[in-house]
């Protein structure tokens, strides 16, 4: 019974926060899910990683453990976990799915749970964060992953309960490739001393590169604005 109230709460507060009548979120939505729009942010991301880091080894430990996050995050729930859990998504749920307000045509895959947008980009987001200790990469990029879940939500293909088991799963896997990272550079690479220059976070990030992330993604969020916009015409 418990387990059924549950599932009715979820079902509930995802209808509640699910679409709206407005063209302008529709469309803001639909390019902020959709993957090529942060390739410019992927890309930021690659060159704050590669200037500030002079060792080669380091920079391939930084993107093996991006790549780590998404494997662990991403691709074992899309091949493992959701075809066994077998939850269906809002959008083909029995009980509920022609309730679901559905943008665009898009429904996505059958199963939901979990959400791997919410596990994947708040994993990578986690272990970034840890890495470079920069305060504004860190926000942008919290702030990145958070937006990534609320489209879920608006466009009815993961129930909350989907998006914050994916947060809960990707906030595990992010903490556990960075302390593996950080294991790996210190006893095999090498160790990293601390910087108590205002100019760099304590792990010897640049804080002005976080700035070139922030301004990304900035543009970014008015490029999915100008998208809305245009389903208004």
């Amino acid at each position: 019974m418990a387990w059924e109230k549950i599932i009715q709460i979820d079902q509930g507060w995802l209808l509640s926060l699910n679409g709206s009548n407005s063209l302008f979120l529709d469309g803001l939505t639909v390019a902020l899910t959709t993957a090529v729009t942060w390739i410019p942010l992927y890309v930021a991301l690659f060159y704050i990683v590669l200037k500030n880091n002079d060792n080669l080894k380091r920079i391939l430990f930084v993107l093996l453990g991006v790549g780590a996050c998404v494997l662990l995050a991403g691709t074992l729930d899309d091949s493992i976990i959701k075809p066994n859990i077998a939850r269906w998504r809002p959008t083909h749920e029995p009980a509920i799915g022609t309730l679901v307000d559905v943008v665009d045509g898009y429904r996505g895959g059958r199963f939901g749970f979990f959400s791997a947008h919410a596990a994947n980009t708040f994993s990578v987001a986690l272990f970034l964060t840890l890495v470079t200790r920069c305060t504004s990469l860190s926000a942008t990029l919290i702030i990145w992953s958070l937006i990534n879940c609320w489209t879920r939500i608006y466009l009815g293909v993961h129930y909350p309960g989907d998006v914050l088991c994916g947060l809960l799963w990707g906030g595990l896997v992010g903490s556990g490739v960075y302390l593996a990272y950080r294991f790996v550079c210190k006893k095999i690479c090498f160790s990293q001393g601390s910087f108590i220059s205002d100019a760099y976070s304590s792990s010897g990030y640049r804080k002005s590169d976080g700035n070139v992330a922030v301004i990304v993604f900035a543009a970014t969020l008015m490029y999915c604005a100008i998208r809305g916009c245009t389903m208004l015409q």
